[in-house]
């Protein structure tokens, strides 16, 4: 498990880790199925059962503490990924969405970050994001043509069908997430888990700016190696270019950004995401 990417109090101990949860929604009753700790807790859970040695076990829980097993590996987050990282990358993920039977997956909270979620925050910030992002033309050509597109594409986002089937969705691409263990990948970090589809698990992955900010993850190559159907394969691309948007938002409005990240990756998001929305619409 690593800890330089972690947002919570985290402590290593020799065969185990304890997460420590520094926030909690307000209000939140103990228990509350949607905060992180109980979606942690949950997700565990249920791997632990269906998916042995994928994700840490869980070992106990109290008072917004987890502790869990400590799994070994080394975060593929910064490093160069080869073809047996990538393959084992998709072993790893397809696993996770096919474990957890599907009458357990439909009563799961929705995963944080689900579509709707992701489709308010953009509307929400985009203003914020023009303003501080705004001297930069690229920034105000990405958004304006992303909140274009989000009007004609959010209803078909948010509707139900074969392409949307629930997984258990991990609700976290940052390759930090993922250790390799030198033969394979573990997942941790599933505070944000719940009900998701595979087409927009998969955009999380690949549209994550930890894929590329300090991390090339050739994201052809990734989604290659998952067979998905037409209608799968279009809900993808619609995936990826909403969490790219997300994205933009995020990077372009929040001024701590250029603490975090290199000066101009809001431009070169906005460059992503420009390509995504030119990018052809699969066919069949």
């Amino acid at each position: 498990m690593t800890t330089r990417w972690t947002t919570h109090g985290v402590d290593l101990l020799p065969g185990s880790v304890r997460k420590r949860f520094r926030t909690a929604p307000p209000g939140a009753p103990p228990g509350d199925p949607g905060c992180e700790p109980e979606r942690e807790w949950r997700a565990l859970t249920l791997l632990d059962r269906y998916a042995p040695g994928l994700a840490p076990r869980p070992l106990a829980r109290e008072d917004g503490t987890l502790t869990m097993s400590r799994l070994p590996g080394r975060a593929l987050r910064g490093t160069v990924l080869t073809d047996e990282h990538l393959d084992a990358l998709a072993r790893a993920v397809r696993r996770l969405h096919r474990a957890v039977p599907a009458e357990l997956v439909a009563r799961l909270p929705n995963r944080r970050w689900d579509v709707r979620q992701s489709a308010e925050t953009i509307r929400d910030r985009a203003a914020g994001a023009a303003a501080v992002g705004g001297d930069a033309p690229e920034v105000l050509r990405a958004l304006t043509a992303g909140l274009r597109w989000l009007d004609r594409a959010q209803a078909g986002l948010c509707a139900d069908g074969p392409a949307a089937a629930p997984v258990l969705g991990q609700a976290d691409g940052n390759l930090a997430n993922f250790l390799w263990d030198g033969t394979g990948v573990r997942l941790v970090d599933f505070e944000d888990s719940g009900r998701s589809d595979h087409p927009y698990e998969l955009a999380e992955v690949v549209e994550h700016v930890s894929s590329w900010v300090d991390t090339d993850l050739d994201a052809a190559a990734f989604l290659s190696r998952f067979d998905l159907s037409p209608a799968e394969d279009r809900r993808l691309l619609e995936c990826r270019r909403l969490l790219a948007l997300l994205w933009l938002v995020f990077l372009a409005g929040d001024p701590a950004t250029t603490l975090r990240d290199p000066p101009d990756t809001p431009a070169r998001q906005a460059r992503r995401l420009l390509a995504l929305l030119d990018a052809a619409e699969p066919s069949g």
